[in-house]
């Protein structure tokens, strides 16, 4: 049976994205004796963040650099991971559950004729395997996976898992070739709407606003939350149907899942859907004027009353602190 794992490390404009070197960390800890434990980094121009990626001590790193991954390709990426695979014969691949590994890591799996399970919260260990564990019908439930296989491929949730950090160094530092003709699709432009400037998934403060806000033009007062804590903006689906924000903010089922260290729920009912993108946040603070509104079921702390009239207070609170400190 093939040992170690692959983990692969994503990076965006030239920065270790922080989901990956959680997963990457995760591996470093599971890793059993003669177990390896190789990063794969993949984009253009990238060959020189190997040296913060072996800060966090893999067995050796795997990089896959050139023009055809400048811009985020399904099949350049999913030519470029299976060759990784090749290469250093993994029993377990990880990656952080993004956006973009959502996109081709469950096309290396078919591939390679290999499980995936995504968006894991926790892992038992039985002997020298891994059971997976995540939550099923929109969190209701936890399903424990026994993998019956060679090799398989687990996304990891981001904000779940610890970054063990050291000063320690990599082994090797080798280069993957990909032949030009596994990837016959290339991405010419790419036309991308303004971010957030805290990414949502891996944000460790959330002020996440829904039909309490009133109207679109009362996200600001959310918005001065957010500078204030240093966190990033969300939504409910409520308001991103009814076109208030972009889709790009929307927590939940059909959304971004998140776990955050605090979450605070402003004028947002509580609905399944909802719950089921954020209830695995560390904290959760609920403001609503309905005092029966399902949120406060979940929350840590609640305060009935109106949003656009709480907030601002919080907001000056948490400025007042600041400057104390």
């Amino acid at each position: 049976m093939s040992q170690g794992y692959l983990v692969f490390v994503e990076q965006r404009n030239g920065q270790l994205r922080k989901a990956s070197v959680e997963a990457l960390s995760e591996a470093k800890r599971r890793a059993q004796s003669g177990e390896s434990v190789t990063a794969f980094l993949v984009g253009s121009g990238v060959k020189a963040l190997a040296a913060e990626v072996a800060k966090y001590e893999p067995t050796s790193i795997l990089v896959a650099d050139g023009e055809q991954f400048a811009s985020y390709s399904t099949e350049a990426f999913t030519a470029a991971a299976a060759e990784a695979v090749k290469k250093s014969d993994p029993r377990y691949v990880f990656a952080a559950h993004t956006a973009m590994a959502k996109d081709f890591i469950p096309r290396v799996a078919a591939r390679l004729d290999a499980p995936c399970i995504a968006d894991v919260m926790a892992l038992q260990q039985e002997g020298s395997n891994l059971l997976p564990v995540r939550p099923m019908y929109s969190g209701k439930c936890w399903g424990v996976y026994e993998i019956d296989a060679p090799l398989s491929f687990i996304t990891l949730r981001p904000n779940v898992f610890a970054v063990n950090q050291s000063s320690g160094s990599a082994g090797a530092v080798e280069d993957l070739t990909v032949a030009a003709d596994k990837v016959s699709a290339k991405v010419v432009a790419v036309h991308a709407s303004e971010g957030a400037k805290v990414e949502l998934s891996e944000a460790a403060i959330i002020v996440a606003g829904g039909r309490g806000i009133k109207g679109p033009e009362n996200w600001p007062v959310l918005q001065s939350l957010c500078d204030a804590l240093g966190a990033a903006l969300g939504a409910s689906r409520a308001v991103v149907d009814a076109g208030w924000i972009d889709h790009q903010f929307q927590v939940g089922q059909t959304g971004k899942t998140v776990s955050p260290q605090l979450y605070f729920a402003c004028g947002i009912s509580g609905a399944i859907q909802h719950l089921a993108g954020m209830s695995s946040s560390k904290v959760i603070v609920a403001i609503n004027k309905d005092p029966d509104a399902p949120i406060f079921k979940f929350a840590n702390y609640g305060i009935v009353g109106d949003v656009l009239e709480i907030v601002p207070k919080l907001t000056t609170e948490v400025r007042k602190l600041h400057e104390h400190n």
